[in-house]
Parts: structure tokens; C-alpha cells; sequence
């Protein structure tokens, strides 16, 4: 077999990647600084590969993934010249998944890890004195912050996540930086933000905010503000969307611990987005999540809150259309980049 050395390079959509003896284990955020990022590295979901893929070119009939055992079920996708190939389903004890039958041509092939638990890659196999190359990625890079709803832990599969299909049919490198439950707008967030590579950011806030009480009235909104700023520090000529909370029935106008809701939420978003626009920010859009997902679309939330692989697809679909015929997203990429 021809086998894989564990390299940085074969991780994209990952913040930063791990490699000890034990295997390569991507993450979301700097792992040498998981401690500045509170609680456990972003309550845990830092190392959680969500929208992480190994990707590169190779012509072997067959991938075999090898990483370590652990207590959960995951699940991985091939995907073969950006197209759904398959996925496999490793349970607890397993340590491997393979794809054969492949075909023989020159290809690119992704592997998407799971979006629920964290994954340590200890091996690729490939067919013995089969072709090997890294991928290089040329694609506009894109920066997708947010809650569970980006995440997305009840996506059909890795690859089906709503980030991962706008981005594979947008043509967009997708760095996922959803959080499920820790979306709460920290300095430390921004600051990454502000020195990751980007061609374009969307930031879907306010979810977990309104969840956990975390902010109220009084500091939300200079928060978005500051999340904002902060990232414009260095990405000042690139399109930023932000968005508002989708439809959460329990949630719309019931208070919070400190007197918030859905519906204040949002006002409290597109002021923000109405105060940087009037003080010069012009590549700032604004999306209200109730256009992406709203009360017609309840049916598709698995418990009121989340929504179910369905609903994720729905979304994905919205989105793209948002993006592409109404944003004219890549036309906006390409007047930022001409700004730089």
C-alpha cells in the first residue's frame, strides 16, 4: 500500500492541526492556544472537524482512512471532483473506513470528517505505486461564524452540512467556524478572525446569546459592533454578511434571564449593521434569518430549535440563491480583492 505521512497540508478548512506520534488531529481554533479561548478551547467544539476535509489527487481505486478508536459513531464522505460520493459509518472501537471501486483517472478526492465529535487521522492508504499529491486550494476563501445552526450536528453527512453545500456549489474554500452553544461573540473570536485568510466572512449570530443570557441589552449590540470592527482591522475591503437568528418558535418573544428574544434580537442586529453602515462600512450586508429559515419552515426543526438534515438542505438552497442572485457573491470577492 502506499501510505500517507500525516501532513498539515492535507487538512483544509481546518484553524490549525495537531500531529503527535498518536496522528493528526485538526481543530478550529490555534491548538498551542486552546487555553485563550474559554471554556476548554470554545466549550469543547474547537476540535470538533466540522467542514474540515483531507483533500488531494490521487489515482488509486481505493482510500483507506485509519485513525483512532474512540466511544462515538462517526461518520466520513468521499467526495470525487467535488461531487458526493459516498459516505462510511465507523462505530464505537472502529479505527478505520475504506472506499474501493474507485475510479482509476487522476482525481481529487475529499474526505469530510465528522461535524459532532473530534477525530484524530492516523493513516490514508492508498493503492500500491498509485499517484499522490497535495491539493492546492484556489478557490475565494470563505469564513462561516455562527452557532449549532452552522455546525450543524444533524446534517444527513459531513459533506451535507448547509456551510459545506453552499460552498461546494458556490465554488468557495470554506473555513467553518460553527460552535454548537458557543457562539457568544468573544474577543478571541475576532481576533482569529482578524488573522485567517479570508475572501469573504458571514457571522450568524445571536442564537446562543439569547440561549444562555450571555449578553443583555446593554452589551450586545457594542459587541456586534466590536466583532465587527475588530475583524475589519485587516479584512476591510471583503464582503462580511451578517445575519440574524432563523426561526425558533420557544424563543421569538419569550425574555431570556436578561430580558431578550428573537425579535429583539434581530433589532438589535440590523441597528448594528445600520450604525456601520452609516459610519462607512459598505461592503457590510445584512440577512435576516427569518428569510433563510422562518415559520412556514417549522415543521423542519427537530426540536424546535435545530433543524433537521432537511432543514439544512433548505437552508443550504436559500443561501446559495442569497449569494448568487442577490449578493452576486463572487463579483463582490472580486472588487474586494481589487481593493486590497
Amino acid at each position: 500500500m502506499n501510505v500517507i505521512a500525516m501532513h498539515e497540508a492535507l487538512f483544509h478548512g481546518a484553524v490549525s492541526v495537531e500531529i503527535t506520534k498518536d496522528g493528526a488531529r485538526p481543530w478550529r481554533i490555534p491548538y498551542l492556544e486552546a487555553a485563550l479561548f474559554p471554556p476548554d478551547g470554545i466549550g469543547g467544539e474547537a476540535k470538533v472537524p466540522a467542514g474540515v476535509r483531507i483533500s488531494f489527487w490521487s489515482d488509486s481505486t481505493s482510500v483507506q482512512v485509519g485513525f483512532a478508536e474512540t466511544e462515538n459513531t462517526l461518520s466520513f464522505d468521499c467526495l470525487i471532483d467535488g461531487q458526493f460520493h459516498s459516505t462510511r459509518t465507523a462505530e464505537p472501537g472502529d479505527s478505520v473506513v475504506t472506499w474501493s471501486a474507485l475510479p482509476g483517472t487522476n482525481k481529487l478526492i475529499e474526505i469530510y470528517l465528522s461535524p459532532k465529535h473530534s477525530v484524530c487521522v492516523q493513516r490514508i492508504l492508498l493503492d500500491q505505486d498509485s499517484s499522490f499529491s497535495y491539493y492546492q486550494d484556489t478557490r475565494p476563501r470563505w469564513i462561516a461564524y455562527g452557532s449549532s445552526i452552522t455546525q450543524c450536528k444533524a446534517a444527513a453527512s459531513p459533506s451535507q452540512t448547509w456551510p459545506a453545500l453552499v460552498a461546494q456549489s458556490s465554488e468557495l474554500q470554506l473555513t467553518c467556524l460553527g460552535y454548537s452553544a458557543n457562539c457568544h461573540l468573544e474577543p478571541m473570536v475576532a481576533r482569529m478572525i482578524r488573522e485567517l485568510p479570508a475572501d469573504f466572512i458571514s457571522l450568524c449570530l445571536g442564537i446562543n446569546v439569547m440561549g444562555q443570557s450571555s449578553l443583555n441589552a446593554r452589551t450586545f449590540k457594542s459587541s456586534v459592533i466590536g466583532l465587527i470592527q475588530i475583524i475589519r482591522e485587516r479584512h476591510q475591503g471583503i464582503p462580511l454578511l451578517l445575519m440574524s437568528p432563523i426561526f425558533a418558535p420557544e424563543r421569538e418573544t419569550a425574555d431570556n434571564l436578561v430580558g431578550l428574544n428573537l425579535v429583539k434580537i434581530r433589532q438589535e442586529l440590523r441597528e448594528a449593521y445600520e450604525i456601520l453602515r452609516e459610519h462607512g462600512d459598505r461592503h457590510l450586508f445584512y440577512v435576516e434569518g427569518l428569510d433563510i429559515f422562518g415559520e412556514s419552515d417549522q415543521e423542519r426543526l427537530s426540536d424546535k430549535l435545530h433543524p433537521d438534515a432537511e432543514g439544512y438542505k433548505l437552508i443550504a438552497r436559500r443561501m446559495h440563491r442569497l449569494f448568487h442572485d442577490k449578493l452576486k457573491l463572487h463579483s463582490l470577492i472580486s472588487e474586494g480583492n481589487d481593493r486590497i
